[in-house]
């Protein structure tokens, strides 16, 4: 009967039905053959011709666990406004549907997959590989979606240069140390390029500002990072080709000493425990050959001793998250030490350490500015409340 009355019925009274027959096969207990014949009744339905139908019998089996799976499974790979509906929410959809659906599937019918409360691995990286710009934003911010580094790091290669993107990312919590430090790559050519096209700066200008701004910033992820955090940023950075001498100073000068390790141990392929002794014995010949080995610029070692020597008797931590800024008073005492040295590869030198005392004098005066700025509120504060006081005891005098 429901057939026969379906053939001539309008469409808005079709979809009514619909709805009807799926909730009674969802919520009554029907008979086995009623039950049976309510079944393929609704499969019917999947041919009807008007949308308004297949949304309605959407609607009705998204979320339902008793919902003939075969029927969720037609559903989502409909139309984006219907498949979005069971894509988005159906416990029936295993994660081989939902690759198949993201790889047939629209920007729409993606993100619908991505946003699901709780999404795999494997379908994390499946998105990741076919998935549209805006899918993949979804994908991305939803914290319920398990998403592995290697994935994070193919969505970087597809839309690396978008900065909504980029933020996305970012956004999510524990990201690896050398993810973190792509994002900042990704960020400063995007940064050079503007100041460049717009011709705000030339571009040797702009390649120096954006160099010691990553390098600035790869400091500050290796002393928020984990244990293995510099070990693991070291490694990436040797391989982009910025693992620089100037990178491995501002580490020393940042009071970071574990990055300073990595970077040697990276560097030269000895253990960690051995580069740790040399290290602590930077006077003596095994530092100068540790440090050969390296690769590093024979100019800068009078640098490197100098500010292991401030570094110990201003007792300076060695954990790899004492600090992410300059020292002041450790580029003063490099500067004064490499001064007294004479030779003019060491103009190269003392030029990139005037460069680091004036950032580091800007970001005392930064700090100094924002104390007393937060001294003057508090200031101000305090004298509100004075005058409310003595307002109201004028008031209760008078």
């Amino acid at each position: 009967q429901f057939l026969e009355w379906s053939r001539t019925a309008p469409a808005a009274r079709r979809a009514d039905g619909v709805s009807a027959l799926a909730r009674a096969y969802l919520y009554t207990d029907m008979a086995p053959d009623d039950r049976h014949m309510a079944e393929v009744a609704l499969t019917a339905q999947l041919d009807d011709a008007s949308p308004l139908v297949r949304r309605a019998l959407a609607e009705s089996f998204a979320s339902a666990r008793d919902a003939p799976r075969h029927i969720v499974v037609a559903l989502a790979s409909d139309q984006s406004e219907i498949a979005t509906l069971v894509l988005s929410r159906s416990p029936l959809l295993d994660d081989s549907d939902l690759i198949d659906c993201a790889a047939i599937g629209d920007a729409f019918a993606q993100a619908a997959i991505a946003l699901r409360p709780r999404l795999s691995a494997q379908v994390a990286a499946a998105l990741a590989e076919v998935a549209a710009r805006e899918a993949l934003i979804s994908l991305v911010v939803n914290s319920g979606a398990d998403i592995l580094e290697f994935s994070l790091r193919r969505v970087m290669e597809r839309f690396g240069d978008d900065g909504e993107m980029r933020e996305a990312i970012f956004s999510r919590p524990n990201l690896p140390a050398a993810l973190r430090s792509e994002l900042v790559s990704a960020t400063a050519r995007a940064l050079s390029a503007f100041v460049i096209g717009r011709d705000w700066m030339s571009s040797e200008r702009a390649e120096r500002v954006t160099r010691e701004a990553r390098e600035k910033a790869q400091i500050i992820i290796a002393a928020t990072s984990d244990d293995d955090g510099p070990r693991a940023l070291t490694r990436h950075l040797r391989q982009a080709g910025q693992l620089t001498a100037g990178l491995v100073l501002r580490a020393l000068l940042s009071g970071n000493t574990s990055l300073f390790h990595a970077a040697l141990c990276e560097l030269s392929g000895l253990p960690p425990q051995r580069v740790a002794g040399i290290a602590r014995d930077w006077r003596g010949s095994s530092f100068a050959a540790l440090y050969a080995r390296a690769g590093l610029p024979g100019a800068l070692l009078p640098a490197f001793r100098a500010a292991l020597a401030a570094m110990q008797e201003m007792g300076a931590s060695a954990d790899a998250g004492a600090s992410a800024r300059l020292s002041r008073k450790m580029i003063e005492r490099v500067l004064t030490s490499c001064a007294a040295i004479k030779g003019s590869e060491l103009d190269k030198v003392m030029a990139l350490l005037r460069r680091f005392d004036a950032e580091a004098a800007r970001e005392e005066a930064r700090a100094m500015t924002e104390e007393l700025r937060e001294r003057a509120q508090v200031a101000v504060a305090r004298i509100s409340v004075d005058t409310d006081a003595l307002e109201a005891e004028l008031m209760e005098a008078a």
